[in-house]
């Protein structure tokens, strides 16, 4: 996926946790459009600025690809954590939080700071790398 492509999906009315999880939909053996339903309340951190929706889009990868289903598999349990923990790690190495309103330096649910987010292009210049750099990522590790 390039940034390009991802700004499309932007245009489109679609979020950065949904476009991390639907890039990642064949690889998660689920179809694109349970991927974009189930990550739709993640886009800008929750909507509130709070996690990163691209953050939580992959999380849920992880969790489709790695989690554990069954009672009593804690080593299952437990190889998820590690991904969790190092795609944290990745993540924290490109930008200073896994939040959205300290990545951004704005607070999305603000309407006042919206603007100042439309006219600075973050949704248009930032947010797109940022989704792509989660996509790369994932795609190491799992």
């Amino acid at each position: 996926m390039t940034e390009e492509q991802i700004n499309d999906m932007f245009k489109q009315g679609f979020d950065c946790g949904q476009v991390v999880l639907s890039a990642l939909s064949s690889k998660l053996d689920i179809d694109e459009e349970m991927a974009k339903r189930v990550s739709a309340c993640f886009g800008g951190g929750m909507f509130s600025g709070q996690t990163c929706g691209a953050v939580t889009g992959s999380y849920m990868a992880i969790g489709l690809k790695n989690g554990h289903c069954d009672a009593n598999t804690p080593e299952i349990k437990s190889k998820m954590i590690e991904l969790m923990s190092d795609f944290n790690d990745k993540f924290l190495e490109k930008y200073p939080s896994t939040c959205c309103k300290e990545m951004l330096g704005h607070d999305i649910s603000n309407p006042d700071e919206m603007e100042v987010i439309l006219e600075k292009g973050l949704l248009t210049n930032f947010c797109p790398k940022v989704v792509l750099n989660a996509i790369e990522i994932l795609n190491e590790i799992i």
